[in-house]
């Protein structure tokens, strides 16, 4: 099969979907791999270590494009709509509930779209998300920290305050791979942290943990309203795998919070937990609505895209392999990994 790896072009999108030790396990299987030129320059990988791994350089995205199946991190952005062609297999991050005119684009194009985001495995988890919503998680905490800062409209809180100063309240809404790694950072910084869920026995383990260092707290509207409305620093980190994160947090809810306090929405490339969050971008991450400071970049990681592009393609490389040998008869038989093709031949093939 010939697998191309175009150049992402999302604002400050560094990461790259396969590393020249990917392109070199599947060159030996005797694929072909071409790889855009600076695919992954910013990351540490160049075109001479891609080209040693047996790739071909692409001088162009159409040319990146112009193969049977391709492999990349971040969803389809417009200049790269044209480029797509029937029957081709594309393997990324997709999110397309909260995105109508990209999902409109991947039916009108007749190609087979398999996200991320939705691949499970046997026990249910979803093993090629969980790479990046733990980054994402571990990185909420210390851009929360940031956004705090009086310079950034923040209510100049240190998380983890001073002795005579009481370190900052943080809550966390969400105890899957981006809440809990969100909960461990947090609690490593000294903070005061309390974790919702309705999953009661993931905040059993939770408190097995942390052995009362974090509170766990059911989530029911109420509950969750008065924690926030005392909270520095809030942390939106739910997921429903393929559908739209559910509004958590009302307009109401955040104008109880002290001004200057601070909203991580990780769940804003799934349409975010709030009926404040709206997408931003790392050029401008920050906006304040309601008194409150948002963060809303639906690429957290790129920011971090040397570890978070060896952490995400150390997961994805198996299924690009098994891709590469068997086309989507790959995804048949297999219902974990078929549960990540998310349109295919004009159709929508995922309910959520």
């Amino acid at each position: 099969m010939h697998i191309g790896v175009p150049k992402e072009i999302k604002d400050h999108e560094y990461r790259v979907g396969i590393t020249p030790a990917g392109v070199h396990a599947l060159t030996q299987r005797g694929h072909r791999v071409s790889v855009q030129a600076d695919a992954g320059a910013r990351v540490g990988f160049s075109d001479a270590d891609y080209q040693g791994a047996g790739a071909n350089l692409a001088v162009s995205a159409r040319e990146a494009y112009a193969c049977d199946m391709v492999v990349k991190v971040k969803e389809l952005q417009p200049p790269e709509y044209p480029l797509l062609k029937r029957k081709q297999i594309l393997f990324t991050y997709l999110h397309l509930a909260p995105d109508p005119e990209l999902l409109d684009c991947v039916l009108q194009a007749g190609i087979a779209a398999i996200g991320y985001e939705t691949v499970t495995d046997s026990h249910g988890g979803l093993p090629l998300l969980a790479p990046m919503s733990r980054v994402a998680g571990r990185m909420s905490i210390q851009i929360g920290a940031w956004a705090l800062q009086m310079n950034n409209g923040g209510s100049g809180v240190l998380i983890p305050g001073v002795p005579g100063v009481p370190a900052a309240k943080v809550v966390v809404i969400g105890a899957g791979a981006s809440g809990s790694n969100a909960v461990q950072v947090a609690a490593g910084m000294g903070a005061d942290v309390t974790v919702f869920d309705i999953n009661i026995d993931r905040l059993a383990q939770l408190d097995a943990i942390y052995r009362g260092r974090v509170k766990t707290c059911y989530s029911t509207p109420l509950t969750l309203t008065q924690h926030v409305a005392d909270a520095d620093l809030v942390i939106g980190a739910l997921l429903v795998p393929g559908k739209l994160a559910p509004k958590v947090l009302t307009r109401d809810s955040l104008r109880l919070m002290r001004k200057g306090s601070v909203l991580v929405d990780i769940a804003i490339d799934q349409g975010g937990v709030s009926e404040t969050s709206r997408m931003t971008s790392h050029s401008d991450p920050l906006y304040v609505e309601e008194g409150v400071v948002h963060y809303c970049v639906p690429n957290i990681p790129a920011a971090c895209a040397r570890t978070a592009t060896l952490a995400l393609t150390q997961a994805t490389l198996p299924y690009v392999v098994r891709l590469a040998d068997h086309g989507l008869g790959a995804l048949a038989g297999d219902s974990s990994f078929g549960a990540g093709l998310q349109a295919h031949a004009g159709h929508v093939t995922h309910q959520g």
